[in-house]
């Protein structure tokens, strides 16, 4: 019966699809991309993804792993690009209309974030200079921190960039389009909210800490 009702909605939608005249390719940095957006719109897409058969997992509103597993699956069921995105093809397909978008973020974050990435990790591998910006974002999405780019960023002895002024360098474009990913919603930590660089790191409490992956010279912890 549950393999009936989820042939039916794919049915259903392609037929939307087609009757609207929608292409099938979502792009990667377009307009409406909300994979790590906002805790609402991933929440939206986990329960409808939840409701049609595709996301068996708790809807909390935080963008991993499965979420993407389950977006590549729904997307491979509809015919859509395979790309684990909830692009505007996709957030059609799944029947929504999701707030924002990855182009919402004001260009004076984009600007701290790319500052705060090229203060701490320039040098770094491309993948960790994208990291440092989602442990910030997923700061920013904690409770346990402040709510704002700039609150987390600022935040007492939260950064060496900070702290030895690197934070006021002029950033590369690398670091400008690493910080675009991170905010477009790519988090290759999975969650992470702290990192640290082994060979500098003094405090005790942050080697206290269990290391989910190692990007570069950085830990990455949660």
């Amino acid at each position: 019966m549950k393999n009936y009702k989820k042939i039916c909605a794919v049915l259903v939608v392609v037929a939307i699809i087609f009757s609207l005249g929608l292409t099938r390719v979502d792009s990667a940095y377009a307009k409406y991309i909300v994979k790590g957006d906002t805790t609402a719109n991933i929440r939206a897409v986990q329960q409808r993804l939840y409701n049609l058969g595709y996301y068996t997992y708790k809807v909390d509103g935080i963008w991993g792993s499965r979420t993407t597993a389950a977006v590549k699956r729904f997307q491979r069921d509809y015919g859509l690009t395979v790309d684990g995105i909830v692009g505007k093809w996709t957030e059609k397909a799944l029947g929504l209309s999701l707030s924002g978008g990855g182009g919402s973020v004001s260009s004076s974050d984009l600007n701290l974030l790319a500052r705060c990435i090229y203060g701490e990790a320039r040098g770094e591998p491309y993948t960790g200079q994208v990291a440092i910006a989602a442990v910030v974002l997923n700061r920013v999405k904690s409770s346990s921190f402040p709510n704002t780019v700039a609150g987390v960023i600022y935040q007492k002895g939260a950064f060496t960039a900070v702290s030895d002024g690197q934070i006021n360098l002029t950033p590369n474009s690398t670091a400008y389009q690493a910080a675009q990913d991170a905010l477009n919603g790519w988090d290759p930590t999975g969650g992470c909210l702290y990192y640290y660089n082994p060979a500098t790191a003094t405090s005790k409490w942050i080697w206290s800490l269990t290391v989910h992956l190692k990007i570069g010279r950085h830990n990455f912890c949660k």
